[in-house]
Parts: structure tokens; C-alpha cells; sequence
């Protein structure tokens, strides 16, 4: 059991670019270490392919699943049961996606771009 949110981007953010995707979870007060690499163990300062399927990224309140479904849809999960400051990551994980790759997370029939999710964050 875990929580899931859809993010959608743009076909220009279809490879969801890794660089630019840290450097917005950093901006969030997030250090993020790569873990694993569909299904593979990485270095933390492993840059995964453009066609990797699921990554495995370590954030300060745990580990969040960023797993691409199709080449625009992308889904942040958790496994288990989010305390707070795993909540507080798996958000400024969702919006990073989000606005790496220009595009809208949807949750419970809602679809918000990264400008309208980013003011739900909890500051750092």
C-alpha cells in the first residue's frame, strides 16, 4: 500500500531531464540521492538514461518511486505509511517532476500546473 499521484508534462518534458529535475528538489530544500535505476542499484551521482522506466530517489523524509508510464505520464509513489516529513517530500517530488518537465499534477480529478501545486508545499 503506498500513496500515488499522475503528473503529466509536456512532450518536451517527455525525458524528464535529471539535472534540471535535482536542481528544482534542491531549490525546495531537498538533497536527493539516486538509489536505483529500473530495478538496479545507481551511484548517487548516476545520471539514468533518458529511457529508464522507474527510479528509486532518496529525499530527507524517505525513498519516493518516480515511475514513467508513458512517455509524457509519470507517477510519484511511496510505499507504506507516509508519516509527515515523508508526505512533506513526496510533494516537493510530484511538483519537481512537475516543473522539470512543464507539466500538471492530478490528484482526486484535479489537475494543478507545477505554479498552482508549488504554493501547497511546506516550506522548508
Amino acid at each position: 500500500m503506498g500513496i500515488e499521484r499522475t503528473i503529466r508534462c509536456s512532450a518536451a518534458g517527455a525525458a524528464l531531464d535529471w539535472p534540471r529535475f535535482v536542481e528544482h528538489l534542491r531549490a525546495v530544500g531537498e538533497n536527493p540521492i539516486l538509489r536505483m535505476i529500473d530495478g538496479l542499484p545507481a551511484f548517487p551521482d548516476e545520471v539514468p538514461a533518458d529511457d529508464w522506466r522507474e527510479l528509486r530517489v532518496g529525499l530527507s523524509g524517505g525513498m519516493v518511486t518516480v515511475r514513467r508510464s508513458s512517455p509524457v505520464t509519470f507517477s510519484c509513489i511511496t510505499w507504506g505509511t507516509a508519516d509527515p516529513a515523508l508526505a512533506k517530500s513526496w510533494d516537493r517530488c510530484c511538483w519537481a517532476v512537475a516543473a522539470a518537465g512543464g507539466g500538471s499534477v492530478e490528484e482526486n480529478g484535479v489537475s494543478r500546473t507545477a505554479d498552482e501545486f508549488f504554493p501547497t508545499l511546506t516550506p522548508a
